[in-house]
């Protein structure tokens, strides 16, 4: 058994067999956390998960990129759809979070690939996004979830934004820093939060400064969780263009290898760690 612990199976791209590709998967004992990046691809990853009576789950939350600031041209993904948010409603949020089957706030976090460039508007640009973070933070918090976090460019603010308002404060964050992409020690100190790390087909990439096989080694096996971010990061060998769940399978043997261990322990183990942080 595998868990895809972050794929987007509520989008547009799956439109057409979104039903065909889940049960290909659970057919093949893959399980999958859907991950919401807005309020309407939350929504459909809700009503997704509810039919279904195990092995496919929902992540709520307004992603980074998916908050219109009115400060940068936003591109519109067709993979996705074009659903933008002005401002964050807590209230929808936490109602859509009393389904059952949402086990976690995300993807929430920082993303500074696509920004201003006059410093002013950058600053502006950067508080609106730290803002959107903290009311996610907080979301998660009052509803006692684990919150998978995304972090693009970012991770020197995301360290502070953690440090100075939460692990001064002594108050626990869990979650899953999703499709980590940084150097040895951004991961330590990620680690040092008591952060799972998320490793998906991107780990197949030459990425200027960062040695995922080092990562990789570096991160103990209880804190190893697999995702594919489907449609996206297809891996090497996987038979489709588009990227799905059975696409996870890939990154469990690229990980077994490099760590010297089956891919049966692997399975189990990632397994065990998604179930133990998502509660499922």
């Amino acid at each position: 058994m595998l868990i895809d612990t972050h794929s987007h199976l509520n989008f547009a791209a799956f439109d057409k067999d979104r039903e065909e590709v889940i049960k290909r998967c659970l057919d093949n004992d893959i399980w999958m956390i859907n991950v919401g990046t807005n309020f309407e691809t939350s929504k459909k990853v809700v009503e997704i998960a509810e039919r279904y009576g195990k092995g496919v789950y929902a992540a709520i939350g307004l992603h980074p990129i998916n908050l219109d600031t009115g400060l940068v041209k936003i591109k519109v993904d067709e993979l996705e759809g074009e659903y933008f948010e002005r401002e964050f409603n807590f209230k929808k949020y936490k109602d859509l979070a009393q389904s059952e089957k949402v086990i976690a706030i995300g993807e929430i976090g920082l993303d500074y690939w696509r920004r201003p460039k006059t410093k002013k508007k950058l600053a502006e640009f950067k508080q609106k996004q730290k803002d959107l973070f903290l009311k996610e933070i907080k979301l998660a918090q009052e509803l006692n979830l684990p919150i998978i976090f995304h972090c693009r460019m970012a991770h020197a603010e995301l360290f502070e934004l953690l440090n100075s308002k939460f692990k001064i404060q002594n108050s626990k964050l869990n979650g899953v820093m999703h499709s980590f992409v940084g150097n040895s020690e951004q991961l330590e100190k990620y680690l040092e939060l008591g952060f799972y790390i998320g490793f998906n087909g991107i780990i197949f990439k030459k990425i200027e400064g960062i040695n995922f096989e080092e990562n990789i080694k570096n991160t103990p096996l209880d804190k190893i969780l697999i995702e594919t971010d489907c449609p996206y990061l297809t891996p090497p060998g996987f038979p489709e263009e588009r990227n799905n769940p059975l696409g996870v399978k890939f990154v469990a043997e690229e990980i077994a290898k490099i760590k010297n261990l089956s891919f049966e322990e692997i399975a189990k183990i990632t397994t065990e760690n998604a179930k133990k942080l998502f509660k499922i």
